[in-house]
């Protein structure tokens, strides 16, 4: 059976290895360190630096296929793997828009996607242009390396605006700036693709945000219409087979006056997509994996008629009450929960893991994954 190679040792990598071994893969990761998520359960664990292109060179030897739990490894690195005839999924020429924001806007505006405006800044006089523009309706971002939450900002004047960029700037982060959006909610439609060009898309999930976190998300998104579900699905299509990526595909997208507009992409699995681990025939995890090997998609029918994920968030203090025990009396209490860790330690906001329960209805979904959650997370019932 092939070899797959994963760069990166975080939770996605983690459970892309339990996929992995169900199929009878032999997975190996490129770690920073050998107490990471993912270092824990690989069988063949490589301790290197992604951003050094001989550990890089090293992971990929003899893998058949090579992908990433992130976005972040310098594209130069994954041009020399392609160059040597490494099958390295998705190619550097998609991934660069998941890696810069900026790109990203670019492309999809080129694409006709629905997107905000937007502006590179490169100065302050760019951000006082930007924001007569928008009315101050400003959202400021790094173009690069920004995530849940981090690598944005919402100046509330000018003046701050033009100083956040000159700190910035000064700094060396690369900005740019778009419209903010004042949204009613936050979806989520995520695709696979492989090299062949088979596509398969899940079920558009609504997902909800605490401090810029991902925290919960319903499949399928509650009350939303069928036109625009679908218009959301040929979204997410489209934008696949335009930039050409192959494995999971994950567009957040804004709701907004019976309109959407896309806010982000990423080229993996993704937070929003864990509900089909336990609510789905074929999770993202197995068709990520699938999707690289330029394998056959499988079925992304549900298997339930609601599934919700909450995630584990560290709280403010650490529990007295032991992990285990908490997992165990979540069971005990709720045996339909599925408890999902990721072998780290508490830190406050930080993501040890998610629950998922799939129901007959969001509700009850919800009523059981919040509760499960929250023991996990205090060691008390709510």
């Amino acid at each position: 059976m092939p070899t797959l190679a994963v760069i990166g040792d975080g939770q996605l990598a983690r459970m892309m290895h339990t996929a992995a071994i169900e199929l009878g893969l032999a997975p190996r990761v490129l770690a920073g360190s050998p107490d990471s998520s993912a270092a824990q359960v690989f069988g063949d664990v490589r301790i290197g630096d992604y951003t050094n292109l001989a550990d890089v060179e090293e992971i990929a030897a003899g893998a058949s296929a090579v992908t990433f739990d992130h976005e972040h490894v310098p594209n130069e690195h994954v041009h020399a793997l392609l160059d040597a005839g490494v099958a390295v999924e998705p190619r550097p020429a998609a991934l660069i828009y998941a890696q810069d924001k900026l790109e990203q806007r670019r492309r999809l505006k080129q694409l006709g996607a629905p997107v905000p405006a937007f502006a590179a800044i490169a100065s302050v006089e760019d951000a006082s242009e930007f924001w007569q523009r928008v009315d101050g309706e400003v959202c400021l971002k790094a173009t690069r390396g920004g995530y849940d939450g981090h690598g944005v900002w919402f100046p509330e004047t000018e003046e701050a605006f033009r100083a956040d960029v000159e700190k910035l700037l000064a700094a060396g982060t690369p900005l740019y700036a778009e419209r903010k959006i004042a949204f009613e909610r936050e979806l989520s439609a995520m695709v696979a693709r492989n090299r062949s060009g088979e596509v398969r898309a899940w079920p558009v999930v609504e997902s909800r945000q605490d401090d810029g976190i991902c925290r919960v998300a319903i499949a399928p998104a509650p009350d939303l219409s069928s036109e625009v579900a679908e218009t959301c699905q040929r979204l997410a299509v489209r934008i696949a087979e335009e930039l050409d990526v192959t494995g999971v595909l994950a567009v957040e997208l804004f709701e907004h006056d019976g309109t959407i507009t896309v806010n982000e992409l990423a080229m993996r699995p993704h937070n929003t997509g864990h509900w089909t681990q336990d609510g789905c025939v074929t999770s993202q995890f197995e068709q990520h994996l699938r999707a690289v090997l330029d394998w056959p998609l499988g079925s992304v029918e549900m298997t339930a008629p609601a599934t919700v994920m909450v995630n584990t968030l560290g709280g403010s203090r650490e529990p007295a009450v032991m992990m285990d025990q908490r997992v165990a009396e979540v069971m005990r209490r709720y045996p339909q929960a599925k408890v999902h860790l990721y072998g780290k330690g508490w830190r406050p906001g930080r993501k040890m893991g998610h629950v998922n329960v799939a129901a007959a209805s969001v509700g009850e979904a919800l009523r059981v994954a919040e509760d499960a959650a929250h023991f996990i997370v205090t060691g008390e019932w709510s």
